[in-house]
C-alpha cells in the first residue's frame, strides 16, 4: 500500500505543491515532503496530526491509515474544503471500501461527495521467468479446481517448473493486481440512496472497472502468474459461480438471464417462478410442464 500512495505522490510532487504526510510508522523518508509520524507517548494520533496538517495550509494529505470515526471525518472534511487527500482502509474491495466509511460513520452524502477514486490491490507470486514453460488450462483441470464455469479464453499459460535461481518454487518475485473504481453520477446517487455494495460493484463495472479476479486472470493469460496462486490470494471460485455460462460476465445473483447474452442462468418454471432442476421434466411445486 505503502509503495502504491508513494508513487501517486510522486506523479504530483512539484516544488509549488505543499505535501504533508501523518504516518505510522514512516516507512520512506522522501525528500521534499512534509512528514509526521504518529507517537502515542506524546498523544500525537492521526486524527490530531491531522488536524495539526490542516493548520499548515497543504495542497496535498497522505493519512497512512484510517483506524477510527475521528480520522475519518477529519480527512472526509480536509477532502471537502479542497486537500487532495490519500489514505488507506482495510477491506475486501474496491466498493467494499464505500461501505467500511459508511460502517465508521461517514454520513451517505459526505462520501459521495469526496471520493473520487479507489484502489483496491493483492500481491501474486509472478512465474520464474528462468524455469517457466507453457501449460493447458484443459477443462479436466478447471473442474478440479472447482473452476468448471470459468470461461478463460485463449492465452499463453505459464508455470515454473522449478530451478536453482527461484530454489525449487518456480515463482521469483511478487507484483500488484489491481481494481480501481472511479466514481460516475450514477455511484454517487446509489451511495447516497444507499444501495448495496453489489449494486455498487456492478454499476462501477458498467463503468469500465476491472475487478481484482478480472485483473489477476488477465496476468494468469499472459503468463505473468499462474491459476492456482490467483486462486490462493483471490475468491475466483465465488467469481467463477457468479459468472454467465454464455459470455462470461459476472452477473448479480438474483439475475435469471444474463442481460448481456440472453443466456439463462437459473432454469425457473415459468408459471410459479420457482427454481427447477435438470432434468426435471414439470415443476415440483406446481407440476406445470
Amino acid at each position: 500500500k505503502t509503495t502504491t500512495l508513494y508513487s501517486m505522490l510522486n506523479r504530483i510532487k512539484a516544488r509549488t505543491i505543499n505535501i504533508v504526510t501523518v504516518e505510522d510508522p514512516i516507512e520512506y523518508h522522501y525528500p521534499g515532503l512534509n512528514q509526521m509520524q504518529v507517537n502515542a507517548d506524546i498523544k500525537l494520533t492521526f486524527a490530531t496530526g491531522l488536524r495539526s496538517i490542516l493548520r499548515q495550509d497543504p495542497d496535498v494529505i497522505l493519512v497512512g491509515e484510517i483506524r477510527d470515526a475521528e480520522t475519518a471525518e477529519i480527512a472526509c472534511r480536509a477532502a471537502l474544503t479542497g486537500h487532495l487527500v490519500f489514505t488507506t482502509l482495510h477491506t475486501n474491495d474496491a466498493p467494499s471500501s464505500i461501505t467500511r466509511l459508511l460502517d465508521i460513520g461517514i454520513p451517505r452524502y459526505l462520501a459521495a461527495s469526496v471520493i473520487i477514486g479507489i484502489i483496491a490491490q493483492r500481491l501474486v507470486r509472478q512465474v520464474c521467468p528462468d524455469c517457466s514453460t507453457p501449460v493447458e488450462l484443459d477443462p479436466e483441470f478447471l473442474a478440479n479446481m472447482g473452476l468448471a464455469s470459468l470461461n478463460m479464453g485463449k492465452g499463453t499459460f505459464r508455470k515454473g517448473k522449478g530451478c536453482a535461481r527461484c530454489h525449487g518454487l518456480g515463482y521469483k518475485g511478487r507484483f500488484g493486481v489491481f481494481e480501481t473504481l472511479i466514481p460516475n453520477s450514477r455511484i454517487r446517487d446509489l451511495i447516497l440512496r444507499g444501495a448495496t455494495e453489489e449494486d455498487i460493484r456492478l454499476a462501477a463495472q458498467e463503468n469500465g472497472m476491472r475487478t481484482l479476479v478480472e485483473d489477476g486472470l488477465e496476468k494468469v493469460r499472459l503468463g505473468e502468474t499462474t491459476l492456482e496462486d490467483l486462486v490462493r490470494v483471490l475468491e475466483v471460485r465465488e467469481f467463477a459461480a457468479a459468472c454467465c455460462t454464455g459470455c462470461g460476465r459476472q452477473l448479480n445473483s438474483e439475475y435469471r438471464f444474463c442481460p448481456y447474452c440472453r443466456t439463462m442462468q437459473r432454469r425457473i418454471c415459468m408459471n410459479c417462478g420457482n427454481p427447477m432442476h435438470s432434468g426435471w421434466k414439470a415443476c415440483a411445486h406446481c407440476g406445470q410442464e
